[in-house]
């Protein structure tokens, strides 16, 4: 895969979760809550909390999308924050036979985000790409 592909599919991959993050989470917690909340059907601030939080998350990655190269700590905080709160969420729900259909719903989509940002972000310290696909040399 060319630099100019790798920085184009992680822009795609970005605005993919950005969008799903801001404006898919309520909805999949409302057509699949067994997959989606925790705690389904008791009365819980946590989920308004949390959906606010992956809005916020899924704003910025959409802004940050036009340059990725340049946003690489928000890109790191995405994959590293999506990994172990999946990884939690998996043990969480592998404690608890009432909360097992998260492990697939949101666990496997999380640990997804988490793999395919990490797999496409560069780790070079210089990258350059032509200007066409929002990249910039980075250091």
């Amino acid at each position: 895969m060319t630099a100019a592909t790798r920085i184009t599919s992680l822009r795609y991959v970005m605005i993919a979760t950005g969008a799903i993050f801001a404006f898919g989470i309520y909805p999949l917690t409302q057509l699949w809550p067994a997959g989606w909340v925790w705690n389904a059907g008791q009365p819980s601030h946590y989920r308004m909390m949390i959906i606010g939080v992956y809005f916020v998350l899924g704003l910025c990655l959409l802004a940050a999308s036009r340059e990725p190269l340049a946003n690489r700590s928000l890109i790191w905080f995405t994959v590293w924050s999506s990994v172990l709160h999946s990884v939690v969420m998996a043990v969480e729900a592998g404690m608890d036979p009432l909360e097992r259909g998260h492990l697939i719903g949101d666990v496997p989509a999380l640990l997804l985000v988490g793999i395919a940002l990490a797999a496409l972000t560069p780790r070079a310290a210089t990258v350059t790409v032509s200007p066409s696909v929002g990249a910039r040399r980075a250091a």
